[in-house]
């Protein structure tokens, strides 16, 4: 007998009723010079452009939105290294409740100042000793809060998947899709929405070469843990692949690469110089993953997901200034 998937086409398109009016449908970038150099037809997902600056308020919302009433009175806590963190805050704003946010102390002071500036406590961490999953259970249960997780929510996972729904709505189909993968929750949900429309469709995903846990756990047939990544791209510094999300991804994603951190720095200058939109290292990955030939037998028609732009002016000007 085969199982019910944990998230199917119809809780995306559910979720995007949700988030209809709430979330932006963000617009879907052409360039005859990136056709040009990726010898593809290349459509980019503007996530960036999404409200807090990526893809996760889609998740976010849709999840925060399901709560019962005296839940919502409670509050809300979760645990992020950015962009969840300021998705959160910002569903919690919307739907008029608070929110307690545990973010490592590390995180980019943009994000953290924009998870503040939406209302949320945040409460910091060190992400190379501590365990974020444990210390956000640990938060939520002390003060009575509902956690909503960044990516081990099937609601999360459903609302990130209505970015892909969009993306194949506008542009038909599609031969490929491409999306970032740190947790897992926005390929899942993508996985989901492009194979639930286009059955014959390509799913790739791309890892920091330095943070591969889900590339070494889908060739191990389980999930594998790596030491804390160090990258640019601390938005997909993930150590263990999640457990739902891979469930998931190992049905749905048909591989995965990775990126240097240097050919993350060449797409995010290729948007700026090229394609006039700012992207965070974490949103550049597929970008850089197709600009660096990271992916073979690249096919005719491909969808790109750029998840997120949450990076300052200073940080971005560090980050290309070689």
């Amino acid at each position: 007998m085969t199982s019910t998937p944990p998230v199917t086409l119809e809780d995306v398109r559910d979720a995007a009723e949700r988030i209809k009016g709430v979330a932006h449908r963000t617009p879907v970038l052409r360039s005859r010079t990136l056709d040009a150099l990726a010898g593809a037809e290349v459509f980019l997902k503007c996530e960036n452009l999404q409200r807090v600056g990526a893809f996760k308020f889609r998740g976010a919302y849709n999840a925060a939105s399901r709560l019962s009433p005296e839940q919502l009175a409670r509050g809300i806590a979760a645990y992020s290294s950015g962009n969840h963190a300021q998705a959160v805050a910002l569903a919690a704003r919307e739907l008029g409740t608070t929110a307690v946010i545990l973010m490592p102390e590390d995180t980019p002071r943009s994000k953290l100042e924009a998870t503040a500036g939406y209302g949320a406590e945040v409460v910091t961490y060190d992400r190379y000793t501590g365990d974020r999953v444990a210390l956000g259970e640990a938060l939520a249960a002390e003060r009575g809060l509902s956690l909503i997780p960044p990516y081990e929510h099937p609601h999360v996972i459903a609302g990130q998947g209505t970015a892909a729904l969009e993306l194949i709505e506008e542009t038909g189909g599609l031969d490929a899709l491409v999306a970032p993968v740190g947790g897992g929750g926005l390929i899942a949900g993508s996985a989901t929405a492009a194979k639930g429309l286009l059955p014959g469709i390509r799913v790739i995903g791309v890892e920091p070469e330095a943070g591969d846990d889900t590339r070494r756990s889908l060739r191990a047939g389980e999930r594998v843990s790596i030491p804390v990544p160090r990258t640019i791209a601390d938005g997909l510094a993930a150590e263990t692949p999640g457990a739902l999300t891979f469930s998931v991804n190992r049905r749905l994603v048909d591989e995965i690469v990775t990126v240097t951190d240097d050919q993350i720095r060449d797409a995010m200058r290729l948007a700026f110089e090229r394609l006039k939109t700012v992207i965070e290292p974490s949103g550049a990955v597929a970008l850089a993953a197709v600009l660096a030939g990271r992916i073979d037998s690249l096919p005719s028609r491909v969808g790109l997901i750029l998840s997120g732009g949450n990076v300052n002016a200073h940080r971005f000007a560090e980050l290309l200034g070689n």
